[in-house]
């Protein structure tokens, strides 16, 4: 197999999205390793995205889980003294909508501010859970495909999205404010 080029935005965020898709069946299934099943739809999925004929599973799935799950702070579990904060904050162009909305505890809503998630949460040496990525990702996905900017090259991207890395490992910092 040739080796991954991850040349465009879309390419990017697809990638990142069937790289969570690999962890999650990984996860789910309670695999301590990931197997040929977990790649296979990896690649299914970051092809099926690039083709359109796959796409990011539904937000309503997400809000469906919002609700069934137990209200706890989105980013450290906390149950008490819960706010909304918006995923993508308001400064950095993220929707005023139910999509971008997730629970968090005052101090965590406080302490993010207008801080993008993967920044935030690196500096506080912890990982996003997969249910909050998952939502990222496809608020980022959706907004690209809105603005019409899934072929932009990575490197006339670093405007909107700050990445490092090789392309197996792409970071993203979303500041949507102006495109």
């Amino acid at each position: 197999m040739p080796p991954l080029q991850v040349e465009t935005l879309g390419d990017s965020l697809y990638w990142s999205y069937a790289n969570l898709a690999l962890a999650h069946a990984a996860v789910s299934s309670g695999a301590a390793v990931y197997d040929r099943t977990h790649f296979m739809i990896r690649s299914r999925l970051y092809s099926g995205l690039r083709r359109g004929t796959m796409n990011t599973g539904s937000l309503v799935e997400d809000d469906r889980l919002k609700m069934i799950l137990p209200q706890a702070c989105s980013y450290c579990g906390e149950r008490d003294n819960l706010s909304v904060d918006h995923l993508i904050a308001r400064a950095k162009g993220g929707p005023e909508s139910g999509d971008n909305v997730v629970w968090a505890c005052r101090g965590c809503n406080r302490a993010k501010g207008s801080a993008d998630l993967l920044v935030w949460m690196r500096g506080r040496d912890e990982f996003p859970a997969l249910l909050l990525l998952r939502r990222y990702l496809k608020l980022a996905i959706d907004w690209v495909r809105t603005k019409e900017m899934v072929n932009v090259p990575l490197a006339d991207a670093s405007m909107l999205f700050w990445y490092r890395g090789d392309q197996s490992s792409i970071e993203l910092r979303l500041d949507i404010r102006n495109p």
